[in-house]
């Protein structure tokens, strides 16, 4: 056997474990997410907390805590590593965005996925079919609102319809309601900016100074018609 045909099995079983430690956890904060709307939480910062402490469990009267030092009580709040963070470590390696599950997305999109540019680009290469397969059951908590950043942040002419085949794909996930109610401030705002984009790129503009205005193609005027249809979906009237 050359070298080239020799398995990594560490690799692979580090990558195996990275993508069981993100499903995991994918369905805790999904569990915490549907206990707080049950609950009727009363704010969004509550209910942010809920799904952060999801991975928090009671102490049984056989626990004890010994010495004097003070644990924070939610790891994840804090910007300390934790046994998760380095379990689920794998190594950086260079290879297409091409995630299989919901988990293996919200994975990659957090720990490779830094930069608003490779977002956006790692969106237009899944595209919306793909991502609508991903997210048939609901988008990770807090994502959406990172999804339209990115596309407000470096949406282009040139990508105009890949966008809103986009738009369109993530509004008909599950809990897609749910996830736009729960966008912070900045991230409506975001959405909003998007959509004046995609509207400026969509207005006809005139063949010669002084003529009268180009009439807009067929693939146009689809375009627009999808554009206002998603402006209701997305609650921009």
């Amino acid at each position: 056997m050359e070298k080239n045909d020799v398995i990594n099995f560490k690799a692979l079983e580090r990558e195996l474990q990275a993508a069981l430690a993100a499903d995991e956890k994918y369905q805790r904060e999904n569990a915490a997410k549907l206990r707080a709307v049950e609950q009727r939480v009363p704010s969004y910062e509550e209910f942010r907390g809920i799904v952060l402490a999801s991975h928090l469990k009671p102490l049984d009267q056989k626990d004890k805590i010994r010495g004097k030092g003070l644990v924070p009580w939610n790891c994840h709040t804090t910007r300390e590593r934790t046994f998760e963070d380095v379990a689920t470590e794998i190594p950086q390696e260079t290879s297409p965005f091409q995630p299989v599950t919901s988990a293996e997305f919200y994975r990659d999109w957090r720990r490779h996925l830094r930069g608003g540019p490779e977002r956006y680009q790692a969106l237009l290469q899944l595209g919306g079919p793909k991502l609508s397969h991903l997210f048939q059951m609901d988008v990770g908590f807090g994502l959406l609102g990172e999804l339209l950043v990115a596309l407000a942040e470096h949406v282009r002419l040139s990508d105009r319809a890949a966008v809103l085949e986009i738009l369109h794909s993530l509004a008909n996930t599950g809990r897609f309601t749910l996830n736009l109610s729960l966008l912070s401030q900045a991230e409506r705002e975001s959405c909003q900016n998007l959509f004046q984009k995609l509207q400026a790129m969509g207005t006809p503009r005139p063949m010669q100074e002084g003529l009268s205005l180009e009439e807009p193609s067929a693939g146009l005027q689809g375009e627009e018609g999808l554009l206002q249809e998603l402006r209701g979906l997305y609650g921009l009237h």
